[in-house]
């Protein structure tokens, strides 16, 4: 009797133990030894989610127009075509037509276009676009193999407009004035003084339309003195005299990022009145211009290092 009564216990331990699959040993550490819990195996996915397939060619081309701030300091916009066929395209001529220019403007750097990809073409802006044709939507012509295909050109910025109609209006002002910077931007070279940048109106000497200069915004690199944009407020006839318009400058922005990557580090938009219909054009300046203006800019910044100016 006294002996069943010892063998309960030990026997219910026992199932307790053959169930959980766990000996004494292991379910008590030893001594010093650490009771975190083990971590759980990571979870491997035996069969890779496949990516969806690429769609297949549509047989196309397709064009649109972009411009960067480098593209428009060198005068021109890049035609950037996507060829959505199987095959490779290489490019003998590309030709681009738009009722606001007088005539055909080539495309430059031609090179293949693999299948699927895109490439871009400058195009060399004109001097003198249609003016009396305003508007309009333009086209691109490309020509590869014995295939010579003629698509529309999506422009979402509006560049060849925007070009047509800035040029235009410099045109008119032409009528009434010269307008240029003087190359030199002269302040006392010290770190944090401000310089002086000067328009220069050369009037042309006929009677005609009144020209206003409204204001003169500052670029990325380079801002006006004690306000948002300067504001000259000047008015201009053709039979004026020439004159300075002296404008206080000061940098923008000191990091080297500004003064390498801005295109437009020295090209300032000018807002006008001409016979009283308002326009902007970008007045940018020459190269030794520019030259200075950012040597100013750097020695303002206390950094005499050399960099190119970008017009």
């Amino acid at each position: 009797m006294t002996a069943d009564v010892r063998r309960g216990p030990v026997t219910l331990v026992t199932a307790l133990l053959l169930l959980t699959g766990c000996s004494s040993d292991e379910t008590a550490p030893s001594a010093g030894a650490s009771t975190s819990p083990e971590p759980s195996p990571s979870i491997r996915t035996l069969t890779p989610i496949p990516l969806p397939p690429e769609p297949p060619p549509t047989g196309k081309l397709e064009a649109d127009m972009r411009q960067s701030s480098r593209d428009a300091a060198a005068g021109r916009m890049e035609v950037w075509v996507d060829n959505d066929t199987a095959a490779e395209v290489v490019p003998a001529r590309i030709v681009y037509r738009d009722p606001r220019y007088r005539g055909t403007l080539s495309g430059t750097r031609l090179r293949a276009i693999p299948s699927q990809s895109e490439r871009g073409f400058p195009l060399y802006l004109p001097d003198r676009p249609a003016c009396d044709h305003p508007a309009g939507r333009g086209t691109v012509t490309v020509t590869y193999g014995d295939t010579v295909k003629t698509i529309p050109v999506e422009d979402s910025t509006d560049v060849a407009g925007r070009y047509t109609k800035a040029r235009c209006t410099e045109l008119a002002i032409a009528q009434v004035a010269d307008l240029s910077w003087d190359d030199q931007v002269p302040s006392d070279g010290k770190k944090g003084s401000p310089g002086t940048l000067t328009l220069v109106v050369r009037p042309t000497g006929r009677p005609g339309p009144t020209l206003t200069i409204d204001t003169v915004s500052g670029t990325p690199v380079l801002a006006p003195v004690g306000s948002d944009v300067w504001r000259p407020d000047v008015t201009v006839r053709g039979t004026d005299e020439p004159q300075r318009i002296d404008l206080p400058i000061k940098p923008n922005r000191c990091d080297d990022h500004a003064f390498l990557e801005s295109g437009g580090a020295t090209a300032f938009k000018i807002g006008i009145h001409l016979d009283g219909k308002p326009g902007q054009i970008t007045l940018r300046m020459s190269i030794p211009g520019a030259a200075d203006a950012i040597t100013f800019a750097r020695a303002s910044c206390g950094s005499l290092s050399t960099v190119s100016g970008g017009g």
